[in-house]
């Protein structure tokens, strides 16, 4: 799994303007392929008068759906572009549809090339990325005696305390980096005089 990726902050819309042509991008995070393609839908129906409405998505974290259309621009010139620029960015969940109302000056394949493409990377810029790192999970369960201090101790120093389950015992369950699962169980140890059990799960992916 790749360690880290880039997304959208949010939905939002950039405009530039080309030679009289008009360039609308689009851009929203997507967690499946189907809402990439809903979202792509959603925009051809509101520039159904367009000339073009251009889309690009990513999906998955080591960015495993790559897909692109030039919808009617010349073969290359469009949805590869727009590809390339968010791979570029490392861009992943995301979508993107750039809609071009046609000015009545031709750009040629070069320029087409460079409109689309710059206007998912100026579009980026507007709308703001974010950084998602890969966490290893994992849960803490300890007596009731030391589970406050614990807690403190684990939101003191930027740890993510993701739920807290009360039974006979206190389960924690935290997120925290691969690179700090052997440190973090000798400082567990060390707070708890050895009486806490450390139980490591599965990965997910947070903001960094």
């Amino acid at each position: 799994m790749q360690d880290e990726y880039r997304t959208v902050t949010r939905a939002g819309v950039h405009e530039t303007e080309i030679n009289r042509s008009r360039f609308l991008c689009a851009l929203a995070p997507a967690a499946t392929e189907r809402e990439a393609q809903e979202f792509v839908a959603a925009v051809r129906k509101e520039h159904a008068d367009a000339t073009h409405n251009c889309w690009a998505y990513v999906i998955g974290a080591d960015a495993s759906v790559q897909k692109a259309s030039d919808d009617g621009e010349p073969g290359g010139t469009a949805g590869v572009p727009m590809l390339q620029m968010l791979l570029r960015r490392d861009m992943r969940y995301v979508v993107a549809v750039v809609t071009r109302y046609y000015g009545g000056v031709k750009l040629g394949a070069g320029g087409l090339i460079r409109a689309y493409g710059g206007a998912v990377g100026e579009a980026l810029d507007s709308v703001g990325t974010l950084t998602r790192r890969r966490f290893r999970l994992a849960s803490v369960t300890v007596d009731h005696q030391r589970a406050g201090k614990v807690q403190n101790d684990l939101r003191s120093t930027g740890r993510e305390v993701r739920d807290v389950r009360y039974g006979e015992e206190v389960t924690i369950e935290i997120a925290l980096p691969d690179a700090d699962v052997e440190a973090f169980r000798s400082w567990l140890a060390d707070a708890t005089a050895g009486t806490a059990r450390f139980e490591p799960g599965g990965e997910t992916y947070g903001d960094v």
